[in-house]
């Protein structure tokens, strides 16, 4: 996640279309620095995924030290995951076509993958990243969706169709069908409570034909839809797995280990443990790169790991 206020010219033209005026909770328990997009009263946008070219301008305007810190708060030691496909789109399908398999497949080959692996060696408060996952199914909500700006619809669309997880260790992924239009972020995580037990959520727009959330995978394997979700899946689960309230781990400039690694691929295909293949980002490791083991990310630090 962009965890510090950006400079007055790149809000400008990040944010140009998306809305004409944002109004940052600068009161929230959350610190006012980490909340770029977050609106008044909402739960904070945490990991934003920005789209590709707008990654590129963030790139260049910020400087960081490698590592990244442990800031005391909790991780998510398991994931019970479970997916809402939100929009009318959802019952058409021909929109369809292998999204919902293909992400059921993505979900359940991830636990004890090499790429979930990719973030065990984190701790927190409560104990350490666990490899092992539970996917718990989908739900389809045909109603009409919304986009992603305001966090508390999406945490509501989430506690209207899911009974949480009593352990706390829920992750919910809403796929809207939607379109990004002028925003500059493919997807986010964030958190909250449903009924009083928290809640760790994502927000992933309808990705079809976006190029600027596209990884780009020429394999053939899955629809092009399809492969951009499963890409930032990958980024929002790992940095939530590793920094899901906001306070645990992430660097000197606020980026989480997804954020770190964004639009960087260390290999061209990463298999799970179903035996389906995926493009998609690697993740930040402080290991890999104290061992200089890992590969570069866009700003040449070596510590991304493919989890090939």
């Amino acid at each position: 996640m962009l965890r510090k206020l950006l400079m007055a010219t790149l809000v400008a033209q990040a944010f140009a279309g998306l809305v004409h005026a944002r109004d940052v909770d600068m009161t929230s328990p959350y610190d006012p620095k980490v909340q770029d997009l977050t609106l008044r009263g909402e739960p904070p946008m945490l990991g934003i995924h920005w789209s590709r070219e707008f990654s590129g301008n963030l790139q260049a305007s910020r400087t960081s030290k490698p590592l990244m810190t442990n800031h005391g708060g909790k991780v998510m030691t398991t994931a019970i995951m479970q997916n809402i496909f939100w929009g009318a789109s959802w019952a058409n399908s021909t929109f369809v076509g292998d999204k919902i398999t293909g992400l059921e497949a993505w979900y359940t080959g991830f636990s004890l993958s090499n790429y979930a692996h990719t973030t065990d060696e984190y701790s927190g408060s409560n104990g350490k990243v666990g490899p092992g996952t539970t996917y718990a199914g989908h739900i389809v909500d045909t109603t009409t969706a919304s986009g992603g700006n305001r966090t508390s619809t999406i945490l509501a669309e989430v506690c209207k169709r899911i009974s949480p997880d009593p352990s706390g260790n829920g992750y919910y992924s809403v796929y809207s069908d939607v379109k990004r239009g002028n925003a500059n972020y493919c997807a986010y995580h964030s958190e909250g409570t449903c009924g009083g037990v928290p809640v760790q959520f994502a927000f992933f727009w309808n990705l079809d034909g976006d190029s600027g959330c596209d990884p780009q995978d020429t394999s053939g394997q899955h629809s092009q839809g399809l492969a951009a979700l499963a890409n930032v899946s990958g980024h929002e689960l790992s940095e939530a797995r590793t920094d899901p309230s906001l306070g645990t781990w992430y660097d000197s400039s606020g980026s989480e280990n997804g954020d770190k690694c964004a639009w960087t691929f260390g290999a061209p295909l990463v298999a799970f443990t179903n035996n389906i293949s995926w493009k998609i980002q690697g993740e930040w490791s402080n290991a890999a790169y104290t061992a200089g083991t890992g590969y570069p990310n866009a700003s040449g630090q070596k510590g991304c790991l493919s989890g090939k």
